[in-house]
């Protein structure tokens, strides 16, 4: 029988989380005690996150055994913990009933009014991080969980009182249908997850049913700029808002742009009325699109222009996102999460903008599958740097079936450098740096640290 998530997420059951120091599942934790539940957790190790939780009263335990499961109403877990650990199987041999994060968070959803969840292959921390201070900046003290850490909160979430709940959602392995949104923002659909997704059609029947969870008051807020994602949302019976660069006949759209020092400066009109005028403190114009979908979720759900303007200001970026790290040998060292060909072509357009003498990218592919389904596009959108330097494939969740590797993308990209080590990544970007550089540490995995040893 399939059991209700409602009626296990109540004051006095117990919940035991599986992987609780994780991103997503430590606020979790946070917002299940507010709410009255008795929560316990268990992680692989010691952590910040960890020693967090403790100081709030919820005990865990390090390490998965079976016997932290006893006693428990129900077992909630991160998507990485699998029916063959430890504690989920001894929850499932004992009939005690095992939810996913994202269910939980879809459950928490519908205590608020406003359940504003940012979808899209890629944009999605930094919109995210945006609406979280615009909502801010209106004094609306929202919830707010986000895929990464943001500076204004210290950390990747908030456990705000007000009315609202922001959450980043994400479509791989569909975990964001178990949301419930009432303002549903699409940025974009393209070609990604293709160990889960079938193709592109597949996506698009995914971020169709997403925008189906709203209900008839909400809203689905997409980009008009993305025909992948204005074609997944054709006819789907919902009040929309759409969004463009371009297309003067969109529902909000920027005029008068004009650079300062790299950085974007505009208004944002919505139905033909200047709603705000933004000054953004990120550059590129992938960041306006964002802005303009922060802008558009405000809107509709009563924010005025003046918050806008004000959160947008005040947003420098969210952590890992075109985050400066420091200086070395008069280069300066920033670190980005691009790992889609979309995002690197994003990042590196925006890179050499600036006006650095070179742009030198250490870039770290994610997954042996994404590698190889977007193969040439890597390829392609390497060639923008004026060195590439390519780390080894970083695994995550994958073995290497496909017998791939960096070196393959390496050969085909003109003075391309491949180091199999992170260590040697570092070397590399040591003996390159010249004054003027910019040197970029790219990717979704651990490709962070080679830049952080080199400013040791």
């Amino acid at each position: 029988m399939e059991q209700n998530i409602q009626d296990y997420i109540k004051p006095g059951r117990r919940a035991h989380l599986v992987g609780i120091g994780g991103v997503s599942m430590a606020p979790l934790a946070e917002v299940l005690k507010g709410r009255g539940v008795l929560v316990t957790g268990s992680d692989m190790r010691e952590g910040e996150a960890v020693d967090h939780l403790r100081s709030l009263s919820i005990p865990v335990t390090i390490g998965h055994l079976p016997q932290s499961v006893e006693g428990a109403d129900c077992v909630i877990r991160t998507a990485a913990v699998h029916d063959d650990n430890p504690e989920i199987a001894a929850a499932l041999q004992a009939g005690i009933p095992v939810f996913e994060r994202a269910q939980a968070w879809g459950a928490i959803m519908t205590h608020y009014q406003n359940a504003l969840c940012v979808s899209g292959t890629h944009g999605k921390t930094t919109t995210t991080s945006m609406c979280a201070h615009i909502f801010l900046a209106a004094g609306r003290d929202p919830s707010v969980m986000v895929g990464g850490v943001l500076p204004i909160l210290g950390a990747g979430h908030r456990v705000g009182h007000g009315d609202t709940i922001i959450a980043e959602a994400c479509e791989y392995c569909n975990s964001f249908l178990s949301f419930c949104p009432t303002v549903a923002v699409i940025l974009n659909v393209e070609e990604d997850h293709l160990d889960f997704f079938r193709d592109l059609a597949d996506i698009q029947h995914s971020f169709r049913s997403f925008a189906q969870l709203v209900p008839d008051r909400g809203w689905v807020v997409v980009n008009g700029d993305n025909p992948n994602a204005l074609q997944a949302i054709q006819n789907c019976g919902r009040q929309t808002m759409r969004f463009s660069l371009r297309d003067s006949s969109a529902d909000c759209r920027a005029d008068h742009i004009f650079w300062n020092k790299g950085l974007p400066e505009f208004d944002i009109v919505v139905h033909g009325v200047k709603y705000a005028h933004a000054a953004l403190n990120v550059g590129g114009s992938h960041n306006i699109s964002n802005a303009l979908a922060a802008a558009c979720a405000a809107y509709v759900l009563g924010v005025p222009g003046s918050a806008v303007e004000e959160g947008l200001a005040s947003f420098t970026g969210a952590g890992r996102r075109f985050e400066k790290k420091g200086e070395f040998h008069g280069a300066m060292v920033y670190d980005d999460y691009a790992h889609h060909p979309d995002e690197l072509h994003a990042l590196l357009t925006m890179a050499k903008s600036l006006g650095y003498a070179r742009v030198v990218c250490a870039f770290q592919p994610h997954t042996y599958t994404r590698t190889a389904a977007l193969f040439q596009r890597f390829v392609q959108e390497l060639k923008l740097a004026d060195v590439a330097i390519l780390a080894e494939i970083y695994a995550a969740r994958e073995k290497n079936d496909l017998g791939i590797s960096s070196k393959d993308l390496a050969d085909q990209i003109p003075g391309a450098v491949y180091c199999p080590t992170l260590d040697e990544v570092t070397a590399k970007l040591r003996e390159l740096a010249q004054p003027g550089d910019l040197l970029l540490t790219v990717g979704a995995g651990d490709i962070y640290l080679a830049g952080e040893a080199l400013l040791q």
